[in-house]
């Protein structure tokens, strides 16, 4: 059969549109750890956000404590609380990484940035019931934590006391430690009732997209209807922001219309994206994907796939498939060549797959605006498309679905 035509590595244009939550950080983020193979991360924004928590939880808890905000416990208990605060908001996106991946969509990384976390996914949701599993799997986990924390506090010092602990009073007689938990209680409550807001791109606002998507049937509209909730709520923020600075609340009225900026810069965006997608929204992987893929079987050795494939049509990477065509993942020449000389009439080519997150692979009856995301993408310039018994039958590149969007415009 014929190579594929125009398998290339992506370069741009339209590998690189904004991912789930938006692309909106700017510079080289910094790797804390990973967690399943997860990148967790933090923006230099994150910095900012972690003094400013520190200095006015100090502040708290000398109050709480009666204490100076200098003194070594209302220090100790600010840089606990923060940091405590910054896991649950890690919680709260692995909540939804975690449910991203029982659907199928790989997870790139989460960042902490300055107004909290987000998770990159590979993919957007290719049904109302995924789209909404992942829009309430991090909510839910804020849930459990506020009732966690909730239950805990009342089991050990009673509704009165754990009460009198979130009050920033001085002299309450309460311990740090109480006081502490009391106030990752009511923050973590503020975030979920905040987050839940049906302002896109918002937790909230991603559940009324999936609403919308399953009552009318077309994700377009109901991300323009969800993207046009968040941009009044954005504006409606940037006014209370105003209306603060003028009541003398200068910290929080700057900070209440920064968030109202990002909302609506975000949900701007979701609709100029829609505009895009909305072009192709009638056509699916199908309809643009090349059918006559070359593909190479998995059970034959390195030492044939580099003579009768790689160094015959000189291409970087193939899809490997099994006796029954169906898809197994992709092999690339590097990897191929890494292996021994002494060793290649040995080894097998299903030895020596990339590990595939999910991306690598779509079924040719999925949207084509679906793949406007998708990480394989970006990474190899084309995805495998695969029947609905996983049997290879196709490829697409970028430079297809970006001629589909010029054609469609």
């Amino acid at each position: 059969m014929p190579l594929a035509r125009g398998i290339k590595r992506c370069t741009g244009g339209i590998c690189g549109l904004p991912l789930y939550h938006g692309d909106m950080l700017g510079g080289r983020p910094i790797t804390l750890f990973h967690i399943r193979g997860i990148r967790i991360a933090v923006d230099w924004s994150w910095f900012i956000v972690l003094f400013l928590m520190i200095f006015w939880l100090s502040d708290f808890y000398g109050r709480v404590l009666d204490e100076s905000s200098s003194s070594s416990a209302p220090f100790a208990l600010a840089v606990a609380s923060a940091l405590a605060f910054f896991a649950s908001v890690l919680l709260h996106e692995l909540g939804h990484a975690f449910a991203a991946r029982r659907n199928g969509i790989g997870i790139s990384s989460i960042q902490l940035w300055i107004f909290g976390g987000m998770a990159r996914m590979d993919r957007e949701s290719d049904t109302p019931s995924t789209e909404f599993k992942v829009a309430i799997a991090g909510p839910l986990v804020t849930l459990a934590i506020v009732v966690v924390l909730t239950g805990f506090g009342l089991a050990a010092v009673g509704w009165e006391e754990f009460r009198r602990s979130a009050l920033v009073e001085s002299g309450t007689g309460v311990s740090g430690f109480w006081a502490m938990i009391a106030w990752l209680t009511s923050i973590n409550l503020l975030v979920l009732v905040f987050n839940m807001l049906p302002a896109f791109p918002m937790d909230g606002g991603r559940v009324v997209r999936a609403i919308a998507w399953w009552r009318t049937g077309d994700r377009t509209a109901a991300t323009r209807i969800a993207a046009g909730l968040g941009r009044v709520f954005g504006y409606i923020f940037i006014g209370g922001g105003l209306l603060l600075i003028a009541s003398g609340d200068a910290f929080g009225g700057i900070w209440l219309a920064l968030i109202g900026m990002v909302i609506n810069g975000s949900a701007r965006a979701a609709s100029m994206q829609t505009a895009i997608t909305g072009k192709i929204s009638n056509l699916s992987v199908a309809d643009v994907m090349d059918r006559e893929p070359v593909a190479i079987p998995g059970e034959i050795t390195v030492e044939q796939a580099l003579d009768e494939y790689f160094l015959h049509y000189r291409w970087p990477w193939f899809p490997v498939v099994d006796a029954a065509y169906k898809f197994l993942g992709l092999v690339v020449r590097d990897k191929a060549d890494d292996v021994p000389e002494t060793s290649r009439a040995t080894s097998h080519v299903s030895d020596l797959l990339e590990h595939d997150d999910g991306t690598f692979q779509v079924r040719d009856d999925a949207p084509l605006d679906s793949l406007l995301a998708n990480s394989a993408l970006r990474r190899f310039g084309a995805v495998m498309a695969v029947d609905i018994d996983g049997r290879l039958s196709g490829v697409i590149t970028a430079e297809q679905v970006g001629r589909a969007l010029r054609d469609q415009s």
